[in-house]
């Protein structure tokens, strides 16, 4: 089966080296420079301080994918994602998409696209772009995916061949997918990028544990979420796995970049509006990360 990956940051370079072992990958990058480093090179994964192999996969700008392959990735951020899609639409329509953001305010934009199968799906391995054609890969998961519209034949033949040290799991519905990974992200990203803190301190920590739970339950109340119990575990869990890393939101403040707070944050400010519930702690919170993002990019001009 041919795979083509469109992003080249972190989760781009690590799916690309993962699915290689098992599938023909070409991977869409946004620059002619990294898309050379990467043919010259190969992908480069590092764990625990060690290299643990080098990958060779066929680098190409993204302005050549034409959705030749039979199941495409798209693992760019969801702010970016617009841009993508416009692309997508002025083609003919490929046969199979899957889409790997954080949050859900890209399901709207899904929605526009005349593709026979669009997938979704959210990632558990944590990983670090450290330059052009190396990651490393700080945390081992899941990927699980579901489909958002289409049927599932291809996208089992898909996790059927993929390798059992990187494995693809399907789930019945996407919807219910997708909040539980913007539960983890909702309460982790923001709070440690404003506190500019590891993932473990949120539960380390009593105090700052209190405003997890606060947090929580506020956005507990918008998704209407009962029982509560299950989620707010799963969170903890999250942040006891991953205590030693820094939340992708907290990298993006550091590095100066956008965050995806409005696909995380901005996702669920909508949701409250919808029923008219306030939503005190979500607009700080939001405000706050915007703040800093305007402030940090401030810096770099």
């Amino acid at each position: 089966m041919k795979v083509g990956i469109i992003g080249a940051g972190s989760i781009g370079l690590l799916f690309a080296a993962s699915l290689a072992k098992s599938f023909e990958v070409t991977l869409y990058t946004r620059t002619t420079e990294q898309a050379n480093k990467i043919n010259q090179n190969g992908i480069l994964v590092l764990k625990d301080s060690e290299q643990t192999g080098t990958a060779f996969v066929h680098a190409v700008p993204f302005t050549k994918w034409i959705g030749a392959e039979e199941i495409t990735i798209i693992t760019v951020k969801q702010y970016q994602l617009p841009a993508i899609i416009k692309m997508i639409n002025n083609l003919p329509p490929p046969e199979s998409l899957l889409f790997l953001q954080n949050g859900m305010g890209h399901l709207k934009l899904l929605q526009s696209l005349k593709t026979k199968n669009v997938f979704v799906g959210t990632v558990e391995h944590g990983a670090l772009r450290e330059n052009l054609y190396t990651v490393r890969h700080n945390g081992v998961g899941n990927t699980n995916v579901a489909v958002f519209h289409g049927d599932s034949a291809l996208l089992n033949k898909f996790i059927a061949s993929s390798p059992k040290d990187f494995p693809v799991l399907l789930q019945d519905q996407y919807y219910q997918m997708l909040v539980k990974k913007l539960i983890v992200n909702a309460v982790i990203n923001p709070l440690t990028a404003i506190l500019g803190v590891k993932n473990g301190s949120l539960v380390e920590n009593s105090f700052y544990f209190q405003a997890v739970n606060t947090l929580f339950a506020e956005i507990s109340s918008i998704l209407n979420l009962d029982p509560m119990e299950g989620y707010l575990e799963q969170v903890i869990e999250v942040c006891q796995q991953t205590a030693e890393n820094r939340s992708s939101m907290l990298k993006d403040i550091e590095a100066g970049r956008l965050t995806e707070v409005d696909a995380i944050l901005g996702y669920l400010l909508d949701k409250a509006k919808e029923q008219q519930k306030v939503a005190p702690l979500l607009t700080c919170l939001y405000c706050l990360i915007k703040g800093k993002e305007l402030d940090e990019r401030g810096k770099e001009s």
